[in-house]
């Protein structure tokens, strides 16, 4: 699992979650650290902060998708943002999944552990 948010109390806390789940997993704190985790982690996950200054999310989550690794990663929206309008571009962007935050610990097991959460596995656009 790969986390990417500009907060590092918010990726670090997600991380330790994970890991409670039984994860591995890296943390970058802007989009091009995110991007260079994960073009050497390859991660099956990436949870992605919308709203990040610099490089922001969507760019991000673009970028992430021409990387070889990337048309296999699950990509997550994590956002405080629950509109139909964030959703619609989120889906948009090439996101798979988008969860509001505080994230809750049953969202993030049930999407985890669902069958299409297989590498290589077809995912559907979801709201968690």
């Amino acid at each position: 699992m790969l986390i990417v948010d500009d907060t590092p109390n918010v990726a670090d806390s997600l991380a330790l979650l994970l890991e409670t789940l039984g994860a591995k997993t890296r943390v970058a704190y802007s989009g091009a650290q995110g991007l260079a985790a994960c073009a050497e982690f390859e991660p099956q996950f990436i949870f992605l902060d919308l709203g990040m200054p610099e490089m922001d999310d969507f760019e991000t989550a673009r970028r992430v998708r021409e990387l070889p690794a990337g048309r296999r990663v699950i990509v997550i929206a994590l956002t405080g943002w629950g509109g139909q309008e964030i959703k619609q571009e989120v889906e948009k962007t090439g996101f798979d999944r988008h969860l509001v935050k505080p994230v809750n610990i049953e969202e993030v097991e049930t999407l985890l552990f669902s069958p299409s959460a297989e590498p290589g596995a077809s995912v559907s656009f979801k709201s968690v």
